[in-house]
C-alpha cells in the first residue's frame, strides 16, 4: 500500500489533496499524514483522509506511517525535505521548480542515486490534455515537422503564496523560474535541448520578472514569454501557437480547446480524451485554474508507477533538474 505524507496545505497542497480525493479507488493508496507549520490547516486537511496531522514536514518524514512524500512547499524548502525523505528511503514527489540553486541540484541527484525511493517532479504541463495532444502529433509527425512555435504564460501578480514568498525572488527565483519554467520544461519535453538560446528580461531588483526567450532547433524557431508582473484582475493565460509543415495548432486557456488549421483550409477541434475532474473548491486559496487538469493526471501517473514498480520516465528528477538548469541559463543570460 502506498502511504502518502502530504507536506504543505497552501494552494498546491490543497490542489493535491483534491486530486487524491478524486483518485480514491483508482489506485491503491492512502494519505496517512499531513503537515504544515499552520497546525490548524494541517488538522483540517488531514481530517478529510482520516490522516494524522503534524506541525512540520521534518517531523512527518521522520515519525509518520508513510513511504511516499508529496512536497507542496515553497521552492526554497524543497531540497531539505526531499533529501531527508530520500535518506529514509521514501518515494518523493516534488513540486516544480525542483530547486533554487545548482548546489541543491547536485545534492538531489546524488542523494537520489543512493536511495531506493522513486522521485518525480511536478511539471504538470506534460500532463495537460491540450499539451499532450501537441506532443502526440509532434512525435507522430502527423502534420510534418515543426517550423515555428510561440508559447506564452502570463499572469497577475500572485497574492496567494504563504508569507508572500512567490514575490520574493530569493525564495521563488522570480516568475522566470517559478512560472516560465512550465514552458521551458514543456518545450524541452517536446523537442529536446535547444541548439541555441537568446533571452531578454525586464530586470526587477536583480530578478527576471518578465522574460522573453528564443530557442533554435535546426531551422525551427521557438519563442517563449513568461511573466506574472500584471495587475490584480488581469486574466491569466497559458497558450501556444505551433506551425507545422501541414497545419497550425493553437491553444489558449482563455477559450479552451485546441484548434487545428490545415494547409488545405480545414479547421477543426480534435476531441481530447482524459480530461481531469473539475474542482473549484481546490482553488479557494488562489491560483489560476478551475480544473484538476494536469495535476490529477500527473499524480495518477506517479501512483501507477509506484504501484506497478515502473520507472518514472515522463517527469523524473533528472528531467526536472535539466529544465531547471535551462531556465537558470536563460535568466543568467537575460540579466547580463
Amino acid at each position: 500500500m502506498i502511504k502518502i505524507g502530504l507536506i504543505g496545505t497552501g494552494f498546491m497542497g490543497s490542489m493535491h489533496a483534491s486530486c487524491y480525493e478524486a483518485l480514491a479507488g483508482k489506485v491503491g493508496f492512502q494519505v496517512t499524514a499531513v503537515a504544515d507549520d499552520n497546525f490548524e490547516n494541517a488538522t483540517k486537511l488531514a481530517a478529510k483522509f482520516g490522516a494524522k496531522a503534524y506541525s512540520s514536514g521534518e517531523q512527518l518524514i521522520l515519525e509518520a506511517d508513510v513511504n511516499t512524500i508529496d512536497i507542496c512547499l515553497p521552492t526554497f524548502l524543497h531540497t531539505k525535505h526531499a533529501l531527508l525523505a530520500l535518506e529514509q528511503g521514501h518515494n518523493v514527489f516534488i513540486e516544480k521548480p525542483v530547486c533554487l540553486t545548482e548546489d541543491e541540484a547536485h545534492q538531489l541527484l546524488d542523494k537520489s542515486s543512493k536511495s531506493p525511493g522513486k522521485v518525480m517532479v511536478g511539471h504538470c504541463i506534460r500532463f495537460w490534455t491540450e499539451y499532450q495532444y501537441l506532443k502526440e502529433v509532434t512525435d507522430n509527425s502527423t502534420f510534418g515537422k515543426i517550423i515555428s512555435g510561440v508559447f506564452k504564460r502570463i499572469s497577475p501578480r500572485p497574492d496567494w503564496g504563504w508569507n508572500n514568498w512567490l514575490l520574493d525572488g530569493k525564495r521563488s527565483g522570480s516568475s522566470a523560474l517559478d512560472l516560465h519554467i512550465h514552458d521551458v520544461d514543456y518545450v524541452r519535453y517536446l523537442l529536446g535541448e535547444p541548439e541555441s538560446t537568446v533571452s531578454s528580461a525586464v530586470n526587477k531588483d536583480g530578478f527576471a520578472d518578465h522574460i522573453f526567450s528564443t530557442y533554435k532547433y535546426g531551422e525551427a524557431v521557438i519563442s517563449l514569454e513568461g511573466s506574472w508582473e500584471y495587475p490584480v484582475g488581469f486574466p491569466f493565460e497559458m497558450s501556444y501557437r505551433v506551425r507545422f509543415e501541414q497545419a497550425t495548432l493553437t491553444f489558449s486557456s482563455s477559450n479552451g480547446g485546441v484548434d487545428v488549421y490545415t494547409e488545405k483550409g480545414e479547421h477543426y477541434r480534435p476531441q481530447l480524451e482524459g480530461d481531469a475532474p473539475q474542482d473549484s473548491a481546490a482553488l479557494e486559496g488562489g491560483g489560476n485554474l478551475s480544473s484538476l487538469g494536469g495535476y490529477y493526471n500527473e499524480l495518477l501517473y506517479f501512483l501507477q508507477c509506484l504501484t506497478e514498480d515502473k520507472e518514472i520516465t515522463v517527469s523524473p528528477l533528472e528531467e526536472g533538474i535539466a529544465s531547471f538548469r535551462l531556465a537558470r541559463r536563460e535568466i543568467a543570460s537575460a540579466l547580463k
